[in-house]
């Protein structure tokens, strides 16, 4: 069994930034910012799935669907 001290320090640090009061902050306003969009677009769009396969295809897909939101 092996033990990174490294990424203990860097969980530890992520730990610290996020119940930081900043951190606090600023995963509120994700919750308002970003999960009502991909809500709408999932209840209120029907989106649940790519219909397309491969990167490309599924990158022009989301683009039309981000469009389609902000219209």
């Amino acid at each position: 069994m092996q033990v990174s001290f490294r990424l203990r320090r860097y969980r530890e640090q992520a730990r610290n930034n996020l119940l930081s009061g900043q951190g606090r902050f600023l995963r509120a306003q994700r919750n308002v910012e970003v999960e009502t969009v991909f809500g709408h677009i999932k209840h209120n769009m029907y989106f649940r799935r790519f219909s397309l396969r491969g990167l490309e295809k599924v990158k022009t897909e989301w683009g039309l669907v981000c469009i389609a939101h902000n219209m």
